[in-house]
């Protein structure tokens, strides 16, 4: 189609658009006049304050023409009358214009329809319908502009019945063949997303110009039809109209819907032989377009062959910039249009805080922030979302809430960003007791207040905590939602159950990108590889395409199973087969990858050889790779590479002090922890969590702040003995100066035993035991917790910083790679 779509006619001429577009408004003017016998030119350029009237552009001009109007004894003519109705009406002053209107002594007819158009544009459907009642009552006959502009209110108001009403006036009053009136009723039903009855009136109509075709085309694009749209474009030029700059801004985003990128270069290529490229509203869907097919590199081009932009260029390119992933450039572009003098818009300043809260950037969205004062945006609600979810993603959640609690009008919106914001930050039991708040004021909960309250019981973890909130949206019938069906298969997973999660996901009509990418990462999570990798190529044969966080998380779920030669094949597919550019997580993952299996020299040179300088989390997951397998020389090559950067993380000084400790390099162990302590850095201590009959109980290494605390370490001693007479040799040689039975005692005393520990003695025989840990299981307990679940017969889940262990029968679901 693409290469059909703009060949069946040949270039437009503007004069031939301007002429077909301007004949019908020209037409229905002078039918208003001639209908009540005024003479149209008797006083046009004949004095001076006719010309002041032609030439007025606001409200306050108006206000200093009007003493020279009356002064010169103008103002009891007609024709004035109607030009200082209509300029109240077009400056926004309907009141102002009724009371000119009611001082009229001998009301004509073109009166009663300007100010009626007037009442449409400005003020409610209901005042137009009641002028327009006065008006019939006052013997005034409709014309075909009457009834148009009141279809134009009924579609913006959605206010079908009222529509349907005028429509049945048209049929009566003789209209029902008019162009210009059955154009606005076609309007009127695709509006009230009625595109079938739209389309019916279309087909009925015996004559149809540019403007029809270009409101069906419309009408189908924005109801979500792109292929139909797109296919009517296709007839209307067969039936000799040709697209001119409306049709194409009507378009677009159908293409843009579609992603049809091949459609949208031959579009462009027919704007730019038409001259219509020029167009300010042109340029910017094309941006639009371009931006929602994933070419930010051809809209950055356009963008800057512009030669006027508007405020809605910049709004375009800053969220453009910040839906494709490229967040920094979305506020370079922020700051540029503000070096450009050009005032930002609500629309402007919600780009750049979205922009912020990609990047984490907590100082540019305080720089943002702080402007809201000066564009009087600080008491926009929209506004304020956009700052509660930018600093819930900057980690300041506190700030967030605090912004919450001095909002005076919240929305539903603004109560799911603070309950999402609590529950990315881990806050789960204020995301929780703030959802129960806004049940209890009778705020109406919607998907994405669902989706919030997944999200943190995801971060929970707790088994029957997710059937409760899976129960709540089948109540709710919101459980078909793609959105919170997404949420709940990622709850799922993150909750240990991903056969779950998997039936869940199959039993989806409608899969969105997040929903493949959310079963892809369950699976990866698990350490389930083979089907990661089974279920990328089942999405690759379908029309959703991977974008860069799928390939994120099959890369990752490649590291958890040690499939190196498919990890590296789809970081290089990412690039040459789906034109994405690899982010500082997709090296990471790289690194991760190369370094878990073995190949340290191969992930340190990739490190060497990427096109951009390594960040943290890069650096970081080479000296967790040098930690597994104990390299000192490279460990401490990234070590100094990392600690450059200052990151403000202890645990990287601790994994450098756990490589010299494995390798018994006691004096060098000594001197990273007395750097820790100059810093001020502390190692973040274990803390492994149980959930049981809806409390939760958390556990610190080496804690006897429990309540049960005794009879847990009681226990541990014999299961200890038990575990040993079984095969379990404790691995003791990370700790120095100390005696080996105290070794023992230390390892022993980590949370997650002593969660495990809580858990099999407060359940009975057969039940499985759920655990969530801050950190990274350490070998030792992950070898002791294999022989518990064998000495037990109880299955045993963990889910630690990284990923799940599932231990049954001695063994352990990742095969001790992880």
């Amino acid at each position: 189609m693409s290469l059909q779509l703009f060949a069946l006619c040949p270039l437009p001429f503007w004069s031939n658009t301007i002429t077909n577009t301007s004949s019908r408004t020209t037409t229905t003017a002078t039918s208003f006049y001639q209908s009540n016998s005024i003479p149209t030119r008797q006083y046009c350029h004949t004095h001076p304050s006719a010309i002041l009237l032609e030439n007025c552009t606001s409200k306050k001009e108006l206000y200093q023409i009007l003493p020279l109007v009356i002064k010169n004894g103008s103002y009891n003519e007609h024709v004035f009358q109607a030009k200082v109705i209509r300029l109240f009406c077009k400056f926004g002053g309907t009141s102002e214009a009724a009371s000119v209107f009611e001082h009229v002594e001998h009301k004509l007819d073109v009166l009663y329809h300007t100010l009626l158009k007037g009442y449409a544009k400005n003020s409610s459907l209901d005042d137009a319908l009641s002028f327009f009642n006065r008006m019939i009552s006052d013997e005034v006959r409709p014309v075909e502009g009457d009834y148009a502009c009141l279809l134009q209110s009924c579609g913006e108001n959605l206010n079908l019945i009222r529509g349907r009403e005028i429509h049945g006036q048209i049929i009566i009053n003789g209209f029902g063949s008019n162009l210009f009136a059955m154009t606005a009723v076609v309007n009127l039903y695709a509006k009230c997303r009625q595109i079938d009855d739209a389309y019916k009136m279309f087909e009925k109509m015996p004559h149809k110009d540019l403007v029809t075709w270009t409101t069906l085309v419309a009408g189908y694009a924005q109801n979500g039809f792109a292929k139909r749209a797109l296919h009517l474009v296709l007839q209307m030029q067969e039936a000799g109209q040709k697209p001119d700059s409306v049709t194409l801004v009507s378009v677009l985003p159908a293409i843009a819907d579609m992603k049809a990128l091949r459609i949208g270069r031959s579009i462009h290529g027919y704007a730019f032989r038409s001259g219509f490229e020029s167009l300010v509203n042109v340029s910017n869907a094309l941006l639009d377009m371009y931006f929602k097919c994933g070419s930010a590199r051809i809209a950055r081009m356009v963008f800057e062959g512009m030669s006027r932009k508007s405020a809605v260029t910049w709004n375009t390119m800053i969220d453009g910039y910040a839906q494709n992933g490229e967040s920094e450039d979305a506020f370079a572009t922020f700051l540029k249009m503000l070096d450009e003098r050009e005032v930002p818009t609500r629309v402007t300043v919600m780009g750049a805080l979205l922009a912020c809260a990609n990047l984490g950037d907590l100082e540019g969205g305080r720089f943002v922030h702080k402007l809201l004062d000066q564009l009087k945006l600080d008491f926009d609600v929209s506004v304020m979302n956009s700052l509660i979810s930018m600093y819930s993603k900057c980690k300041r959640v506190d700030i967030a809430a605090s912004i919450f609690n001095n909002l005076k009008k919240k929305t539903n919106v603004t109560w799911n960003a603070m309950i999402l914001g609590y529950a990315q930050n881990g806050c789960v039991e204020e995301a929780l007791n703030l959802f129960c708040m806004m049940q209890s004021q009778g705020i109406k909960l919607d998907c994405f207040t669902l989706v919030g309250v997944i999200t943190a019981h995801a971060e929970f973890s707790v088994n029957h905590q997710a059937k409760w909130i899976h129960g709540l949206a089948i109540r709710t019938y919101m459980d078909k939602n793609v959105f919170v069906s997404t949420a709940l298969v990622d709850m799922y997973a993150k909750c240990g159950a991903v056969k779950t999660a998997r039936k869940l996901f199959d039993m989806m009509q409608d899969r969105h990108v997040i929903t493949w990418n959310a079963m892809i990462d369950g699976y990866g999570t698990h350490g389930l590889g083979k089907e990661a990798l089974y279920l990328f190529k089942e999405m690759q044969k379908g029309a959703v395409k991977p974008n860069d966080i799928t390939f994120l998380s099959v890369i990752s779920a490649c590291s958890h199973s040690g499939f190196v030669e498919e990890g590296l094949f789809l970081f290089r597919s990412m690039k040459e087969d789906y034109d994405l550019e690899p982010t500082m997580d997709h090296y990471s993952a790289m690194v991760d990858l190369l370094g878990r299996a073995g190949q340290l020299d191969d992930a340190w040179n990739f490190i060497q050889e990427m096109v951009v300088k390594p960040g943290i989390s890069v650096l970081g997951a080479m000296l967790g790779a040098c930690k597994i397998h104990k390299n000192v020389e490279l460990g401490e090559k990234t070590a100094d590479k990392l600690f450059d950067l200052d990151p403000d993380e202890g645990g990287y000084h601790v994994l450098l002090a756990n490589i010299y400790a494995s390798n018994s390099m006691w004096d060098k162990v000594a001197k990273v922890r007395t750097a820790m302590e100059k810093k001020g850095l502390r190692k973040t201590p274990g803390c492994s969590v149980v959930e049981m009959k809806n409390e939760v109980h958390t556990f610190y290494s080496g804690s006897t702040n429990h309540p049960q605390s005794k009879r847990i370490y009681t226990f541990l001693e014999t299961l200890g003995d038990e575990i040993k007479a079984a095969g379990y040799v404790p691995k003791t040689n990370s700790i120095h100066d100390v005696e080996e039975n105290l070794k023992q005692q230390l390892v022993s005393s980590h949370s997650e035993r002593l969660a495990i520990a809580y858990g099999l003695l407060n359940t009975s025989p057969g039940t499985t035991i759920h655990i969530r840990k801050n950190l990274r299981v350490c070998g030792d307990c992950h070898e002791a917790t294999k022989y518990i679940s064998l000495v037990t017969g109880r299955e045993i889940i963990v889910r630690d910083l990284r990923r799940f262990h599932h231990f049954k029968n001695g063994n352990c679901s990742c095969g001790d790679y992880w």
